[in-house]
């Protein structure tokens, strides 16, 4: 991903790329000079990221996924000093997929159950990936229920049958898939399916540049790319 956004930045004419950084350089030095940081790294990195753009009052995108509660508690305490953009998914697709979903799901009602299936290449460290938790989160809103307490990750065994006050979501990981995502709304009689696949890292990179881009010159805060599209 860090490539791809040098990639992409460089046939930017907005665009300029200050520094690159990698494991083992030195982060904090490059802080100052930059109006915006992306970070692609690692969840594990955060602290020490909103550390320093909280201290040089930098803008920050994230887009690194499978933050513990105290990393989004530290996140959202940020947000009060600088403006994040703090997406699971960066793709305009993607996000286009999040409105859809939650309208898809306000108009067809409680008759239909849902499930959420993604697929993800097989380094992928986290499941499920944070564009499908975010789908789960935005039908349990809708549903008025708990991600925590009503999403059920995969079933196996006798499990009885399936609940009114249930959400699935199913994760498979192989091969070189870039990201996958369905939704299913599955009535008596017939089926509603929404998809999104991507087949390039770079609508992930050109959103997150987006974002940089429109954050830069707003007041602290905490956004997404539903801000940033224009989608609420």
């Amino acid at each position: 991903m860090g490539q791809m956004l040098v990639t992409c930045a460089t046939g930017d004419p907005d665009l300029h790329v200050f520094a690159a950084v990698d494991t083992g350089d030195d982060f904090a030095s490059t802080v100052p000079g930059a109006d915006a940081i992306i970070d692609f790294s690692h969840h594990s990195a955060i602290e020490p990221v909103l550390a320093r753009c909280m201290e040089h009052q930098k803008t920050l995108v994230i887009g690194t996924t499978g933050h513990t509660d105290a990393q989004i508690a530290a996140i959202k305490h940020a947000s009060g000093q600088i403006p994040i953009v703090f997406a699971p998914n960066y793709s305009i697709g993607v996000n286009t997929l999040f409105w859809l979903t939650r309208k898809a799901a306000e108009i067809l009602g409680p008759g239909f159950d849902l499930e959420v299936v993604e697929m993800h290449h097989r380094f992928k460290k986290d499941a499920p990936s944070g564009t499908a938790k975010r789908l789960v989160e935005i039908l349990a809103e809708v549903r008025e229920l708990s991600y925590n307490k009503d999403a059920r990750h995969g079933r196996q065994g006798i499990v009885g049958e399936r609940t009114n006050a249930e959400i699935g979501v199913h994760a498979i990981r192989g091969g070189d898939v870039v990201g996958d995502h369905t939704v299913i709304y599955a009535a008596q009689g017939e089926r509603v399916e929404l998809t999104h696949k991507a087949s390039s890292r770079e609508t992930f990179a050109r959103g997150a540049l987006r974002a940089a881009l429109w954050a830069h010159d707003k007041p602290a805060g905490l956004y997404d790319m539903q801000d940033v599209l224009g989608l609420k």
